[in-house]
């Protein structure tokens, strides 16, 4: 059971919660059924995101058998047969299916279902060629999180700032633009193609590029005189430092002996994940609280 948890990457579903953001900054956290909502879309996308994860290494077995670290994933090792991953494929399909036919019913909108089938899509053909194509394969992982916001909004039936969105948007390419710059680090740029096309010093300029956008885009949407009128207060300012910081931290561990996994960077350092609990507890205070 525990490579089948590893094989469809659950600790990886920590980015779906960012469809619980359009919610949370409505101010409607509480209410039963846009809650309800929220959780279904967390659900859809946990299973989509997991099928392409199993898709992707079924992609890329032979490969991934050669690698010094994705070696050791249960499909490469053998731990998991192909058979197995196949048949986990296909039950991910079914449940799918299933709690997008449950959303569909609650949800009378056709971007409920075309969603998810854009993101499945997208990332398959990411898996297959798109993914050797320097700066395409970051845009990509950027639309995937930038889908996962929007699946969120129109499950509540609540628009996203345009700061935020930019927030997140740059954001995306700082985590993109990091995983690359850490893979051609430790191990080399034979490892996917498109890493033969990047350098480090493009790497780490872009990354910085972005880091700075990402702040300055959450700053507008904390001073924005919108936001400040739905919250009901200014105090959200001061959590500026708070992200600024959160971000340093992940600098750090970027540029010490990370593999660049956002997932993995802030599972394993203690202080980084310590400080976002705290940011998103100063969050809860200032919106529902104060």
């Amino acid at each position: 059971m525990k490579d089948v948890l590893k094989l469809i990457r659950v600790k990886h579903w920590l980015k779906n919660g960012l469809v619980f953001l359009p919610l949370f900054f409505s101010i409607n956290f509480l209410n039963k059924e846009m809650l309800i909502n929220a959780i279904l879309s967390f659900i859809i996308f946990s299973l989509s995101s997991s099928i392409v994860y199993v898709a992707n290494d079924i992609e890329d077995l032979e490969k991934d058998k050669k690698h010094p670290i994705k070696k050791n994933r249960p499909l490469a090792s053998g731990r998991v047969s192909l058979r197995e991953a196949n048949i986990i494929k296909a039950i991910l399909l079914i449940l799918l299916g299933g709690f997008l036919w449950m959303m569909a019913t609650r949800v009378k909108e056709n971007l409920i279902i075309l969603i998810p089938i854009i993101y499945i899509v997208m990332n398959i053909a990411y898996s297959k060629k798109l993914k050797n194509i320097p700066i395409l394969d970051v845009v990509i992982l950027v639309i995937g999180f930038i889908l996962r916001v929007i699946y969120g909004g129109v499950a509540v039936n609540v628009e996203v700032s345009k700061y935020l969105y930019l927030m997140i948007i740059f954001g995306s390419f700082y985590l993109g633009f990091g995983k690359r710059r850490n893979e051609i680090l430790k191990n080399g740029d034979k490892s996917r193609e498109s890493l033969s096309l990047y350098n480090k010093e493009f790497l780490d300029k872009n990354m910085y590029v972005a880091f700075a956008l990402a702040i300055v885009s959450y700053t507008l949407w904390c001073v924005d005189p919108t936001t400040i009128e739905h919250i009901g207060n200014d105090y959200i300012f001061w959590t500026i430092p708070f992200l600024m910081v959160i971000l340093q931290l992940y600098s750090l561990n970027i540029e010490g002996n990370s593999y660049g996994d956002p997932i993995d960077v802030i599972l394993s350092d203690k202080k980084l994940l310590i400080t976002s609990i705290l940011y998103v507890i100063t969050m809860i205070l200032i919106i529902y609280i104060i």
